[in-house]
């Protein structure tokens, strides 16, 4: 199964609470123009979870750039310039032609953990490979498809006067994910291990550091997205950046130091679903048999909220990962899955199980999904039905046994309709607001004791 990347499970020391969610669909980003500054010399750092991804035809997935004209543009993207889902990083200053460019060899596929990216520009360096320098996780990237380096003392787009620096986005070309700790360094060309770390007890795992000790520069910034009303304020003080179509709704708690788990885009599914929010929200059409979430689960109590935004048909609840690759079915009538559904039945393998409340739209369904007695519950509006006690343990008061099956996660068929999930950082306002046992997560209703929200955080203590 998926599940996490190898930099997300261990509870890493330095905390990062919050993390901005991108969506290329309402073309949102954050923007400040520059008043002047070093033009040769500078470094951006950000980590990132990426949810949309590149294929079928060329285009770019832009996180930050810096475009004083047309003709005049810096950008760092995700780029898909041969239409065969290739899914570079590529980073190029372009003045008519290409003044720096670099396409990275390997692929950035990965949408369910986060990865550290640091661009590290000067252009005084006499030896050309100085001059440019890429950071993935902490290690520097060596081998790419095109490679240009700048020239001796090149002047660059980034930090000049009156150019719209922006982060989330290039002209016309937007990023669709997660960004946190966001850094622009005006006037020094810095290395990734200014910004992050190999832990000590575990050395393949990179982890953020405090950076506020660094010299920013006339034009450089930190964000780290805490100010819910304002993402774009600077924590290091200086002017913040203004927001474009971004609300409160966008901050969210998914970050490099506690991974949430979301709706997985690289699952077999079929044209008709669209993954938005950050992977949170499902759309899908009339042929669709539904979708899995990025963590799978095989030991611990786990639980997740489901709203019913808008549609026909609506079913969600928990699939074996071992029916996964079958044809993407997760609705009720597939043996492994078990799905609450909008009349009111509660169905797996094609027989129903119970008869609970029927649903409506802006109904939220519960899921408490417990791997250590192998039981499912489900609540509606709080209230947990087939007089349900997911605290019964081994009697599995009013659950359903899951037994069969070794490992399982969530999953979802809203056929016709739209589903909002929150995994615990929903992208949806949340009128009363409850976090587990740990502390972790928004959920709309108590989670249940013992209990909690799937993130890298809890399987580290709780899985």
């Amino acid at each position: 199964m998926i599940i996490l990347g190898t930099n997300s499970i261990k509870d890493t020391g330095f905390k990062i609470a919050n993390s901005v969610r991108f969506n290329d669909g309402s073309s949102s980003y954050l923007q400040k123009s520059a008043s002047g500054g070093n033009r040769k010399k500078f470094t951006f750092s950000t980590w990132l979870k990426r949810c949309a991804l590149l294929g079928g035809s060329s285009g770019y997935n832009t996180f930050f750039s810096s475009d004083q004209a047309s003709n005049n543009s810096f950008r760092v993207t995700f780029n898909d310039d041969s239409g065969t889902d290739d899914n570079k990083l590529m980073v190029y200053y372009y003045t008519g032609s290409h003044q720096l460019k670099f396409i990275t060899n390997r692929d950035f596929r990965d949408v369910t953990a986060w990865m550290h990216i640091v661009i590290a520009v000067d252009t005084t360096q006499g030896t050309e490979g100085n001059r440019f320098k890429m950071y993935i996780n902490g290690v520097q990237e060596t081998s790419f498809s095109t490679a240009s380096y700048p020239s001796h003392n090149l002047d660059t787009s980034v930090n000049q006067s009156g150019a719209p620096t922006r982060v989330g986005a290039g002209t016309s070309l937007y990023f669709d994910g997660y960004m946190a700790e966001t850094v622009l360094i005006d006037g020094t060309q810095y290395a990734a291990s200014d910004f992050g770390e190999f832990d000590e007890d575990s050395p393949t795992i990179w982890k953020p550091k405090d950076v506020s000790d660094l010299t920013f520069g006339t034009n450089g910034f930190h964000l780290n997205y805490e100010t819910a009303a304002e993402l774009g304020t600077d924590a290091n003080g200086g002017t913040a950046l203004s927001e474009t179509n971004l609300t409160a709704l966008n901050q969210s708690t998914d970050t490099c130091t506690n991974n949430f788990t979301i709706w997985n885009g690289l699952t077999p599914r079929r044209s008709d679903i669209t993954l938005t929010e950050g992977n949170l929200n499902v759309t899908m059409g009339g042929t669709s048999r539904g979708i899995f979430a990025t963590i799978g689960v095989s030991a611990g109590k786990w639980y997740y909220e489901a709203k019913w935004v808008s549609g026909n048909y609506f079913q969600t609840g928990v699939v074996a990962t071992d029916i996964m690759n079958n044809n993407d079915d997760v609705y009720g009538g597939k043996t492994g899955a078990f799905m609450y559904k909008q009349d009111g039945n509660i169905r797996s393998g094609g027989n129903t199980l119970a008869s609970a409340g029927s649903l409506s739209t802006g109904n939220i369904v519960g899921v408490a999904l417990d791997m250590d007695n192998n039981f499912v519950y489900f609540s509606k509006n709080g209230t947990f039905q087939n007089s349900g006690d997911p605290t019964s343990g081994g009697s599995g008061t009013g659950g359903h046994d899951i037994s069969a099956y070794s490992e399982y996660t969530f999953g979802c068929a809203p056929t016709e309709a739209v589903l909002a999930g929150n995994f615990g950082s929903p992208a949806f306002s949340i009128s009363s607001g409850n976090s587990d046992g740990s502390g972790f997560g928004n959920f709309e209703y108590a989670v249940p004791s013992g209990y909690f929200a799937l993130c890298s955080k809890n399987l580290a203590e709780n899985g």
